[in-house]
């Protein structure tokens, strides 16, 4: 069984030798996705979109149980619309695709593809907002996005991607502020209790914010290569798209006032996350709440009397219990079908052959630890059950174990460049504000500003870790994806 396991997954390059590879060797064998004949564009299949369902499931319950509905708005913007707010044009200009011709005819105006939705959002906006009585509005749309990324990695950065956009009105600012930390409160939430994932939330620096927004909220998390990937944003923007686009209400005072808004999101740019959180190299480790399959049956001695039927009478009783199970019977050895369910991350499998019939028992196999449990038949779908609570803790656990031991504290910037080189994780230093020191930050280390935490008020030094001038607040500082 161990040389199956090594000839099975030989070609699964080590984390240690090449991250980046073994980033693209695992979602590969683990056919998450494949290249499309168009650059830069993936295919998302079965395995790796029933993922990004899950995703969907979770997050899209806990919106409509914040007040959001869902609606849908057209791919195509209009030019003049994409005008109307400079700071926002210019900050997506590099990134957009168009649309110059029609059913062979030139087009009297370019249509661009959505980078974002804003824009159309706004304009609709125009015209539905007219009376305080129509505020707030709580929006939420399921779209693709299409942005023109010179490189490119399945789920991390691809041209087009699958994500939500909120886009929410409100009658004042503080309701706009409250929403957009509401909303990042909501991501921090789904984050770590369905992806296993510990994130980092605060806000991001003047430079780094959304095109068009005052002020932009992140969530970051630390891959296994000591990398930060940004999760999700929420962005206060203030008045200036009702602005741009005209956005008006009479309030109670009789007076036509401008609303303010906000908008927020995520896209399967998270499920690159949790493969580069989690996975290890025998390939995927799926947190069980996003597992499509949460347990795998695997009969052992299959074509001995009895194994077959008491695995599929396991599979309904387990099935019925809510649970996502999964039969392996095709014809393969059992040593292949468990390095294809390590591959693939799936949570759990439970192992069964005649003695374990005998003696009315199963072995269960944890893919986080690799424990093998002993457990009875009798109750099965309720051990399980507790099983999966267990892994997604100890997921949890391990990653918050490792995001701290790779985060480092820095005074000034010989540490701070220590830091870098020691883990090549996150670095916390006071920051003075400026631009022209972020830029020379990462001109010098290659690192970026991440965030400002909301939960991290600790002073480290009264002056900017490199320029000396008096500190604002504590920045997080890391290499990023």
């Amino acid at each position: 069984m161990a040389k199956m396991k090594k000839e099975f997954v030989e070609h699964i390059t080590s984390q240690a030798e090449d991250f980046s590879r073994w980033y693209t060797d695992v979602i590969m064998k683990a056919d998450m996705v494949d290249y499309s004949d168009v650059k830069g564009c993936m295919v998302i299949k079965q395995y790796g979109y029933g993922i990004w369902e899950l995703i969907q499931e979770e997050m899209d319950r806990r919106f409509k149980e914040t007040g959001h509905k869902n609606a849908y708005f057209p791919l195509l913007i209009p030019e003049s619309l994409l005008q109307k707010e400079a700071e926002h044009v210019e900050g997506f200009a590099p990134e957009v695709a168009w649309v110059t011709h029609g059913g062979g005819e030139k087009l009297q105006e370019r249509l661009c593809i959505r980078p974002t939705s804003e824009t159309i959002i706004c304009s609709m906006y125009a015209k539905w907002v007219q009376s305080y009585r129509d505020l707030p509005i709580l929006l939420n749309q399921w779209a693709n996005v299409l942005r023109w990324e010179k490189t490119t990695r399945p789920f991390l950065r691809t041209s087009e991607f699958l994500w939500q956009e909120g886009h929410t009105v409100h009658a004042t600012q503080q309701e706009a502020e409250e929403e957009t930390v509401k909303m990042l409160g909501v991501y921090k939430e789904f984050a770590e209790n369905v992806l296993a994932i510990p994130v980092i939330t605060g806000q991001k620096s003047e430079k780094e914010k959304f095109a068009g927004a005052d002020h932009t909220y992140t969530m970051e998390a630390m891959m296994l290569d000591g990398r930060a990937l940004q999760m999700g944003t929420s962005h206060n923007l203030g008045q200036n798209f009702a602005k741009g686009f005209g956005i008006q209400y009479l309030d109670k005072d009789s007076k036509l006032k401008y609303p303010w808004q906000t908008s927020w999101g995520t896209s399967t740019r998270m499920i690159g996350g949790l493969i580069m959180v989690h996975g290890d190299d025998r390939g995927l480790k799926l947190p069980p709440k996003v597992a499509p399959i949460q347990c795998m049956i695997i009969p052992i001695a299959a074509f001995k009397e009895g194994v077959m039927e008491k695995s599929r009478e396991l599979y309904d009783t387990i099935k019925k219990a809510g649970i996502r199970v999964d039969l392996d019977d095709r014809d393969q050895s059992a040593g292949w079908k468990f390095n294809d369910c390590e591959l693939r991350g799936i949570p759990l499998r439970l192992e069964i052959g005649p003695k374990d019939i005998e003696q009315g028992q199963v072995v269960l196999v944890r893919r986080d630890t690799f424990e093998k449990i002993t457990v009875p038949m009798e109750g099965i779908a309720e051990t399980i059950a507790n099983l999966l609570d267990e892994i997604h803790a100890n997921m949890l656990k391990m990653a918050r174990e490792f995001r701290d031991a790779h985060t480092f504290k820095a005074t000034n910037f010989e540490e701070f460049e220590k830091g870098i080189e020691k883990g090549h994780g996150f670095v916390k230093a006071m920051w003075c504000g400026c631009r022209e020191c972020e830029d020379a930050i990462k001109e010098k280390t290659g690192v970026t500003t991440r965030c400002m935490p909301f939960d991290d008020d600790e002073v480290l030094s009264d002056v900017c870790v490199f320029c000396g001038k008096p500190a604002k607040k504590l920045m997080v500082f890391a290499k990023s994806y």
